[in-house]
């Protein structure tokens, strides 16, 4: 076996591949940690960042917490899985969270040596010729479309309107458990459990806190 000489050139280093996984949280639930679990375990991603939104461009008149309340239940949330971490440029941000402001602000936090992957649901990548500046989000990170059962795309149409989308996106399948923000946060309302949906701590920040409680069941 020849042995390589000093005279060698150094081999590149690898490129550090970082998962994000935006939305506004309220509440963060199981399902959203099973989606990044599964995306990190798939595409052997080094770290997965939870990106709480201050304001959703599709959510302008929907957000139920106070941002930092939302921020406290995520680090509540995600406290015991080293890989997993938080990005608070979306609150640090004035007006609505636009995906292509999170990438460049990101890209240029973390540098060309990391790669970006942008995690979503397969029915959200259905709608991103609506985003602002697509073709910006397609260059600046892989993305990471998690299939829902019963849900698919047309991805010849999506590739007629968005060029390049189809080899920019992997495609992941998970559990799907059913469960999302609104219907936990219309369980509380409603005096019904929440548990096993969120993690414990979450529900104890979230009944210490009178969050999403309704008057009778606060």
């Amino acid at each position: 076996m020849a042995l390589r000489t000093s005279s060698s050139p150094a081999e590149e280093p690898a490129a550090i591949k970082l998962g994000l996984l935006g939305g506004t949280f309220d509440p963060i639930h199981i399902g959203h940690l099973i989606i990044a679990e599964e995306a990190r375990a798939c595409l052997g991603l080094e770290r997965v960042l939870f990106v709480p939104a201050k304001v959703s461009p599709f959510k302008l008149q929907s957000t139920f917490a106070p941002a930092e309340d939302r921020l406290r239940m995520v680090e509540l949330a995600i406290a015991e899985n080293p890989h997993f971490g938080i990005s608070r440029v979306d609150l640090e941000r004035r007006g609505p969270s636009f995906t292509v402001d999170t990438l460049r602000a990101l890209r240029q936090e973390y540098g060309p040596a990391t790669r970006l992957y942008f995690i979503l649901g397969l029915d959200t990548l259905a709608g991103i010729r609506h985003w602002r500046s697509p073709e910006e989000v397609i260059r600046l990170a892989r993305l990471v479309a998690v299939q829902r059962p019963g849900f698919t795309v047309d991805w010849e149409a999506l590739e007629r309107a968005l060029p390049g989308l189809r080899a920019a996106t992997e495609v992941i399948t998970t559990i799907h458990l059913g469960i999302s923000s609104t219907d936990i946060r219309d369980r509380l309302r409603q005096g019904r459990p929440i548990r096993y949906q969120v993690p414990a701590a979450v529900e104890r920040y979230i009944r210490e806190h009178h969050l999403y409680l309704a008057e009778e069941h606060s």
